[in-house]
């Protein structure tokens, strides 16, 4: 049983950061039921905070809060132990990332926070700070966002070639920091750095989103060839991944690029991004359904 365990656990983790999402779902959902008819916590824990990650990242946000909120929960128990608290610190950040994903933003910060209570340093500790800077993003606060980040890497390992993912991500926020500063080509300079990471760390989820961010600041940069270049790519990545966030965001963004240069391929990809949205409302909740289909920019592309 215990190596029958290690195996899906193994399985699942190399599928939620280097292959496709469902296929991490399917073997991290038969860790989490082995780990717990074996009794064994801290596997199930780890098995649980990887499954709400890869449910999350194929566009299952509603099954991923469901996952991740009762992890976050149980560490906070005053009878929690320490690995308890690892896995709910890293459950806070997954959290905060889903309800990024969403537009809900105080409530990312929120989770954030919560998870931040837990951490005692390392992988949890950053996650939840660079977290925090995401949320400073997306509410506007770029002084936030530039002290939160600053305090993440001052969590980062001396030696380059550690913490790939984490590197990666940290670009993604230096990128956002640099567009809600109206500076794209620094975004440009991240976006890059990130699709190099994520290329050498054969992690097709992560150069996908690189490459998203790559073409949203060409296009910021009124470089729509080289922003559609990057967006096609990272959208035929997604696609051939089952990961739908970055489908939908990747398609109706080079949708809107190409609307006066290519309106086939402009219709197209806006037709996709729309199955996309929809997919993604159909495993959300009632109230936060409506909040998904009514958020303007999601509204926006239903109606056009």
């Amino acid at each position: 049983m215990a190596e029958d365990l290690g195996q899906l656990l193994a399985l699942g983790e190399r599928a939620a950061f280097h292959g496709p999402p469902a296929k991490a779902v399917v073997a991290l959902e038969q860790a989490v039921a082995a780990a717990q008819k074996a009794s064994r916590a801290p596997e199930a824990a780890a098995a649980s905070w990887l499954l709400g990650l890869s449910l999350g990242a194929a566009g299952r946000y509603g099954s991923a809060l469901q996952t991740l909120t009762p992890l976050l929960e149980a560490g906070e128990a005053t009878n929690a132990g320490r690995e308890a608290r690892l896995f709910a610190a890293l459950a806070g950040a997954s959290l905060g990332s889903v309800r990024r994903q969403l537009g809900r933003h105080s409530e990312a910060r929120e989770a954030d926070q919560r998870g931040a209570a837990l951490t005692e340093g390392g992988e949890s500790a950053f996650a939840c700070r660079l977290g925090l800077a995401a949320d400073a993003v997306g509410l506007g606060e770029a002084d936030a966002a530039r002290a939160e980040m600053e305090a993440a890497i001052a969590l980062l390992p001396e030696r380059p070639t550690e913490w790939w993912r984490q590197r990666v991500r940290l670009d993604w926020v230096r990128a956002e920091v640099a567009l809600l500063d109206d500076d794209p080509k620094t975004a440009i300079s991240a976006a890059e750095a990130a699709v190099e990471r994520a290329e050498k760390a054969r992690a097709p989820r992560h150069v996908a989103k690189s490459l998203l961010f790559q073409g949203v600041a060409h296009v910021t940069a009124s470089a729509p060839e080289g922003g559609a270049s990057a967006l096609r790519r990272a959208a035929t990545l997604a696609e051939g991944l089952g990961a739908l966030p970055l489908v939908w965001s990747a398609r109706a963004v080079l949708g809107a690029v190409l609307i006066g240069t290519n309106a086939t391929e402009s219709a197209t990809s806006l037709g996709v991004a729309r199955s996309a949205v929809l997919t993604i409302a159909s495993d959300l909740p009632d109230e936060l359904r409506a909040d998904w289909l009514g958020r303007p920019d999601i509204a926006a592309l239903l109606e056009g």
